[in-house]
């Protein structure tokens, strides 16, 4: 077993990592990017919401830092935060919405750490959605999964993100040449 080498919070808020690396108690973990389907599907997200962002009150950015808790850091694959909320640098606040594209080499467990520190901090809506076998899901703060159908919501809000939409439009970009 090889061992790890951990480095000191402050080491890896001033370091820049290409790609970005989730921090875990000391330890660099590096994240899943995907491929194609995988970086288009952030991309229709984002663009969802950037556009919905004044109607919706909110403010979305891609791969950014969230700190889930003292030693812990997390980057969503995209992060959905209020308009009130602060403009830190790295998200102190619990944002509105995590949403975390699969995959193919993302392991359960592995993922279902993320869900859990998204939850201890406070995320109110976590969102899974796997690209290829174009399944989305709900993680819950009991830690299960609710199968998405139709749409993400946010009840209250208007946020409705159709995923008919959603997968037609990865449908049009992945077969553009």
């Amino acid at each position: 077993m090889a061992a790890t080498t951990l480095i000191p919070v402050s080491e890896y808020l001033s370091t820049t990592y290409r790609p970005d690396c989730d921090y875990v108690e000391g330890e660099l973990q590096e994240r899943n990017l995907g491929e194609r389907p995988h970086g288009l599907l952030q991309l229709i997200l984002a663009a969802i919401f950037h556009a919905n962002r004044r109607a919706w009150d909110i403010v979305v950015v891609p791969e950014l830092r969230v700190q889930v808790s003292a030693d812990r850091y997390r980057i969503p694959d995209v992060t959905v935060m209020r308009r009130s909320d602060p403009p830190d640098p790295i998200v102190k606040k619990a944002p509105l919405i995590c949403i975390e594209v699969l995959s193919p080499e993302d392991r359960l467990q592995r993922l279902q750490e993320r869900i859990d520190d998204y939850v201890r901090m406070g995320v109110e809506h976590i969102w899974l959605i796997d690209p290829i076998s174009r399944h989305a899901w709900v993680a819950t703060a009991d830690g299960s999964h609710t199968r998405v159908a139709e749409a993400f919501t946010v009840p209250g809000t208007p946020i409705r993100i159709s995923l008919a939409e959603v997968f037609a439009e990865l449908d049009d970009m992945l077969t553009q040449r």
